[in-house]
C-alpha cells in the first residue's frame, strides 16, 4: 500500500502543472544543449506558455470554480445525522509555533466547519470524525491536530473519533465505511475536492451529505497579472480533475 500511495504522488507530480512545466522545460534545455534548435523551441515555448496560462487569475480562478460549483454550503436538514467527517488537510508540527500557525488554512478551514455544523445539529449522539496521517515532517496527525481545535471549542472527546492512519482520501472513505455505513452522514471538504471525495465515498457504498468549505475562485478581471496564487489554484484544479477520473477508473 505504501508503494501504491508513493508512486501515485509520483505519477501525479508529472502530468500536474509544475511537473510538467519543468519536464518540458528540461527536454527543451536538453535539446539546446544539442545543438536542436527548432526542437528547444518547441519544448520551451510550450513550457512558458503553460506557465504564464496556469498562471493567469482568469484561467485559474475559471479551472477551480468549476469544481466548487458542483455543492453549494450544507443546510441543515431534518435527517437524523450521527456522523460529521472531517476530512484532513495539512499541518507542520513545530513546539515554538502556537496551534494556530501549524495547522495550514485548509485544515483550519476543515474544522472550522465541521464545528460550526456540530454546533448548528446540537445532538447529544452527534460524533465528530477526524482523520489524516501525520505525514514526513510531523509527530502529530493531522488527525488529531484537527482534534485539538475542537477540543478549544468545547467538544469533549465523547464526541470525537480520531483515527491518524488514513493516508489518503480513499483511505478515509474506507475508514468511514467501517463505523456509518449506509447510514447518511456529514462530509466536510474544500470545496474543490468535494466532487472527488463524494465520488469516493459513494464508490464504497456511503451516503455523504456535502458540505463544502475552503471556496478559492473568484471573478478577476481580463487584464489580470499572472501571480503564484494563481498558479496554485491551477494545480489544485487539476489535482482534482485528474483525481475524479481516477475515481472513475477504480470504481
Amino acid at each position: 500500500m505504501e508503494f501504491l500511495f508513493l508512486t501515485k504522488k509520483v505519477v501525479a507530480f508529472f502530468v500536474e502543472p509544475l511537473g510538467l512545466i519543468l519536464t518540458l522545460a528540461s527536454i527543451g534545455l536538453y535539446y539546446l544543449y544539442k545543438s536542436n534548435h527548432s526542437k528547444a523551441k518547441v519544448f520551451l515555448s510550450v513550457a512558458i506558455f503553460l506557465l504564464l496560462a496556469f498562471s493567469y487569475p482568469p484561467i485559474a480562478n475559471g479551472l477551480i470554480k468549476q469544481l466548487e460549483a458542483t455543492y453549494s454550503k450544507y443546510i441543515q436538514t431534518d435527517d437524523q445525522i450521527e456522523y460529521i467527517h472531517v476530512l484532513g488537510g495539512g499541518h507542520y508540527n513545530n513546539s515554538d509555533w502556537p496551534l494556530s500557525a501549524q495547522i495550514s488554512n485548509t485544515s483550519l478551514k476543515r474544522t472550522l466547519e465541521g464545528i460550526s455544523i456540530f454546533k448548528q445539529i446540537n445532538s447529544p449522539n452527534l460524533k465528530l470524525i477526524f482523520t489524516g496521517f501525520p505525514g514526513l515532517d510531523n509527530q502529530t496527525s493531522n488527525a488529531e491536530m484537527n482534534a485539538k481545535i475542537a477540543r478549544i471549542a468545547n467538544i469533549s472527546n465523547d464526541h470525537l473519533i480520531i483515527n491518524s492512519k488514513p493516508k489518503d482520501t480513499q483511505e478515509e472513505a474506507a475508514f468511514a465505511e467501517s463505523i456509518i455505513g449506509n447510514k447518511p452522514f456529514i462530509l466536510v471538504t474544500s470545496a474543490s475536492h468535494m466532487p472527488r471525495a463524494i465520488k469516493l465515498f459513494k464508490n464504497l457504498g456511503l451516503n455523504p451529505i456535502a458540505a463544502p468549505t475552503d471556496f478559492k475562485g473568484k471573478n478577476k478581471p481580463l487584464f489580470s497579472a499572472p501571480t503564484i496564487g494563481s498558479f496554485k489554484k491551477s494545480k489544485n484544479a487539476v489535482h482534482e480533475f485528474l483525481g475524479i477520473a481516477w475515481a472513475y477508473l477504480v470504481r
